[in-house]
């Protein structure tokens, strides 16, 4: 099986960028894919944002399982984190997003306040992989659209200084990826939802994974979308994708069938899903 990787030249210059300019903000805004929330993680952000104070940003929660969303948002603050889910395609809760800040940064603010600085300015990184909606986020922010957005992954090449309100200040900076995965699982839950492109991957061997994973948690989502009885459901995954294949009317063209299910599951027609669970390993997911 080949194992999906991604990671282009301009991400490691933007690693760089982050190292040289996290000394510059106050503090971090993470965004994660709700869906995949820890996979979506880049686990080298930890040691490039060090003591920073963070907000764990869940993006796309209009796209997310809301009760496993409501699990990931208190397993974070459980991690000390403030955390939010977030719809910020439709501007959900985003003014949220500065409220926490300021509350986190209210010690800071205060000294300033003292010094005589009658409006301290907040400033923030967003950071995050590709294709979570960091730009998106700031655009809401900002009320403009300003940071360049798109629907694939690695639109934002250069990070930019963008203002959301008097004290509020953000830095945009490009979606990082890390060199290798952890696990194959990881690569195909970001696979899955988008946040590697799609020329990296195989369709059948994506798609494969998530129709195996609605087959054990969503169920009735195939049912609606595909007409899938529930003897189809004690198929194997692979067996599955055959006959969808044909009832679809791909003959046998599996991996058509595998991109209209990935292409399905990525545009919320087969309803919200998310691939994992807080404290759960790549070998229970396995």
């Amino acid at each position: 099986m080949a194992q999906i990787q991604w990671f282009p030249g301009h991400m490691a210059k933007a690693r760089k960028q982050v190292q040289e300019k996290i000394k510059q903000v106050d503090l971090v805004l993470e965004v994660v894919d709700a869906r995949t929330p820890e996979s979506s993680r880049n686990p080298m952000l930890d040691e490039l944002v060090a003591d920073k104070p963070r907000i764990m940003v869940l993006n796309k929660q209009d796209l997310a399982d809301p009760a496993l969303t409501a699990a990931w948002v208190q397993y974070y603050q459980d991690q000390g984190f403030a955390a939010i889910a977030i719809d910020a395609q439709h501007a959900k809760r985003l003014q949220q997003i500065p409220q926490l800040a300021t509350k986190l940064m209210a010690e800071k603010i205060a000294r300033k306040k003292a010094r005589g600085i009658r409006n301290p300015m907040i400033k923030a990184m967003c950071i995050g992989i590709p294709n979570v909606g960091k730009s998106t986020v700031l655009n809401r922010l900002v009320r403009r659209n300003i940071a360049v957005t798109g629907n694939k992954p690695g639109v934002t090449k250069n990070q930019q200084w963008l203002k959301a309100s008097d004290n509020f200040q953000l830095l945009d900076t490009p979606g990082i990826l890390w060199p290798k995965f952890a696990s194959q699982t990881i690569g195909m839950r970001l696979a899955f939802t988008g946040a590697i492109a799609d020329a990296v991957f195989q369709e059948d061997m994506v798609g494969l994974y998530g129709l195996a994973s609605f087959m054990a948690h969503y169920p009735a989502a195939l049912k609606k979308a595909y007409h899938v009885t529930d003897d189809d459901l004690n198929e194997a995954p692979h067996d599955l994708l055959v006959k969808l294949t044909k009832s679809q009317g791909f003959a046998e063209a599996y991996d058509r069938m595998a991109e209209r299910l990935i292409f399905d599951a990525r545009q919320g027609k087969l309803g919200r899903f998310t691939l994992e669970k807080p404290g759960e390993t790549d070998a229970d997911a396995e």
